[in-house]
């Protein structure tokens, strides 16, 4: 009787212990939010629900053409969760001479070219033609010789570290405020694609560097268009929002940065 009592009335206090924590219990958070975490360094990515591949491109810092491109996709870019896709492009092994001893005392290369390579059918080679078609100024400088402002207006949002936090600047003004491009650059996306960013438009400036203007009323460029700094290429609006404003970002390979850090003071 003794033991059945005291071992009683330790489960009691027991009990009474623990209705008296104030404190919740831990919580282990199972999944976090994407993040360029999930992309730096990486040289793939799995597709998650909801992924497109614009969004993805975006993300990574690459044209989604390239990705395209890279993974062998076609038009129109259906991907799939779980879906492994290469975010650089594969080094291809070039295959080493096979030799093979024979009864002479030389050494036969048998990939060696037998036959000297036919004339390309119809002008120039495939390379030759890119190259001259190509003019200086539709090569990416090694960097961004000049920044702008993207728009007038009021400063409404600001850059943060935090996770959840702003990945660019939020600028208010009247709709079909001219929205500017802040460098010179190739536009490499427009469309509404990204949920969240509405009538948006990309362009590449660098092989480092990107700046996004999210929530156009009306978007002037063309995807492929080589722009001017200074040049306008939409109207700020409200898609995408509740406010009319421009969102800008900039990405240095792929990771958001503060735009402020690149713009001239006011």
């Amino acid at each position: 009787m003794h033991s059945r009592a005291v071992g009683l009335l330790l489960l009691v206090m027991l009990l009474s212990a623990c209705g008296s924590r104030t404190a919740p219990a831990p919580v282990m958070e199972l999944s976090q939010p994407k993040s360029f975490r999930q992309f730096q360094q990486n040289k793939t990515y799995t597709v998650q629900r909801g992924d497109t591949l614009f969004s993805i491109a975006w993300y990574s810092g690459n044209d989604y053409r390239d990705l395209a491109r890279i993974n062998d996709l076609r038009a129109p870019y259906r991907i799939y969760p779980g879906q492994q896709l290469d975010l650089i492009e594969p080094v291809k092994k070039t295959a080493k001479p096979i030799e093979r001893q024979t009864g002479q005392t030389s050494k036969i290369n048998t990939n060696q070219t037998v036959d000297p390579p036919k004339k390309q059918a119809y002008g120039k080679s495939e390379a030759a033609q890119k190259s001259s078609s190509q003019t200086p100024g539709q090569t990416f400088p090694a960097q961004v010789s000049q920044w702008l402002w993207p728009a007038e207006g009021k400063l409404v949002g600001r850059f943060s570290l935090k996770e959840q936090g702003n990945k660019g600047i939020d600028i208010a003004n009247v709709r079909g405020t001219p929205v500017l491009a802040s460098a010179a650059g190739k536009v490499v996306y427009t469309g509404n694609a990204l949920r969240g960013f509405g009538n948006l438009v990309i362009i590449k400036h660098t092989d480092a560097y990107l700046t996004a203007y999210a929530h156009n009323q009306d978007i002037l460029v063309k995807e492929q268009d080589w722009i001017e700094a200074g040049q306008q290429i939409a109207k700020m609006g409200d898609s995408g929002t509740s406010q009319v404003m421009l969102h800008f970002e900039v990405r240095y390979k792929g990771k958001s940065v503060d735009p402020l850090r690149f713009l001239p003071r006011r």
